[in-house]
């Protein structure tokens, strides 16, 4: 959606906050930067009211919700809704989960990432090289699980798939999109 210019919404409860902090605006990519709507709720429950309104709001380009731990308002039941509902209105949820273990949940695909080591600079060896993920595909419904590194390469400012031992960025990554295809009847 690089021509997507619709603000989106980022929801995160208290314990996200204090576990992860706020968005840091400067650390967004430019395009992102300033149509960033941030809410900051006092419990989880408050945290899936405004996502799922978020969610029923077409004039959002997509929804994060931030949510630690594994609260009681966070069931199955809570999650099959949002997934309902981001389909109906169209509008992209990432739910996040800090802390949490793994649960029941009708989210498509399931991730586990953490950060994992930074490249080596190219010009100054002494400074932080570019960030890396390791993401880790644990449940889906029309992927394999798998295991992939991400990450910045220093020239785009989209997320670049990169072999497991740092090195390039792996060839063909966008030729199959992770959103699901819509079935005919």
């Amino acid at each position: 959606m690089p021509n997507d210019h619709r603000p989106w919404l980022w929801v995160q409860d208290k314990t996200a906050i204090r576990l992860s902090g706020r968005p840091y605006r400067p650390g967004l990519p430019r395009s992102l930067r300033h149509r960033l709507i941030h809410v900051a709720a006092d419990k989880a429950q408050d945290a899936l009211f405004a996502m799922e309104e978020g969610l029923r709001c077409r004039d959002l380009a997509f929804v994060i919700g931030e949510i630690a731990g594994n609260p009681a308002a966070l069931d199955f039941t809570a999650s099959r809704r949002l997934s309902l509902v981001s389909t109906k209105h169209g509008v992209p949820l990432w739910l996040v989960r800090l802390a949490a273990r793994h649960d029941l949940g009708s989210a498509r695909m399931r991730w586990d990432v953490v950060s994992a080591p930074s490249p080596p600079p190219q010009w100054n060896t002494q400074a932080p090289g570019d960030p890396r993920w390791q993401a880790d595909l644990f449940r889906a419904h029309t992927f394999q699980p798998g295991q992939w590194m991400l990450g910045h390469d220093g020239q785009h400012e989209d997320l670049r798939v990169f072999t497991p031992d740092h090195g390039g960025v792996v060839s063909g990554t966008a030729d199959r999109s992770l959103v699901p295809e819509q079935q005919t009847a």
